[in-house]
């Protein structure tokens, strides 16, 4: 992975995510406003292995709640240098964890692979996938779909189907970020929706 990009476009997330101060317990010698806010520091216990059983130790996304299970065709999870990972539902959700932890660098970034038959998918490192964008494939917490493949035929064979462009990570990564703002002002509206009609069905 172009790890140099990877970092590059993690800071430009931040800029938009992050454009206020933020707070975190200081370290030896710091600001004691400078760092990642404690609340989005991941909360599991570091794991060197943190891909195996990844379902199972981390099953929900901490940045929206969704089941990674349900979500495991598009589920990522991030793991940094300090061994703390964060196991979220999509890139979406990915693109949060890397602008919100912008003091801790990825010794890995794995994706679910979407060329493989099982029926959870498993997961494969990013820098091996090839993501088809902006296909008729749902999306998972964006409109403008991002789907991995580690298996070029496999994503030839769904670009046949469905449309779309292929892009690396970088770019997937990319079209995450541009995608954001859009995409969150979506998910604010239908949550808002559902939480009307469940007001009125207990009204009822």
């Amino acid at each position: 992975m172009k790890r140099r990009e990877l970092f590059k476009w993690s800071a430009v997330g931040a800029a938009g995510l992050l454009a206020g101060k933020v707070y975190a317990q200081p370290r030896s010698g710091e600001c004691p406003f400078d760092g990642t806010p404690n609340q989005f520091i991941p909360k599991t216990a570091p794991d060197p292995l943190a891909h195996i059983n990844d379902i199972e130790k981390y099953p929900k996304c901490p940045y929206c709640g969704m089941d990674r299970h349900e979500y495991h065709h598009s589920r990522m999870l991030v793991h940094y240098s300090d061994n703390l990972a964060d196991g979220v539902c999509s890139l979406h959700c990915a693109a949060i964890s890397l602008s919100l932890n912008v003091d801790r660098n990825p010794q890995a970034i794995w994706v679910g692979d979407n060329a493989s038959p099982e029926a959870v998918k498993p997961l494969v490192e990013v820098e091996n996938a090839t993501f088809l964008v902006g296909s008729a494939i749902q999306g998972v917490m964006t409109a403008n779909s991002k789907v991995a493949y580690s298996d070029e035929a496999v994503a030839l064979q769904a670009q046949a189907e469905h449309g779309g462009e292929f892009k690396d990570f970088d770019g997937a990564l990319l079209s995450a970020y541009v995608d954001m703002s859009a995409d969150v002002a979506r998910i604010r509206q239908r949550r808002a929706e559902r939480r009307r009609r469940q007001m009125e069905a207990q009204q009822k």
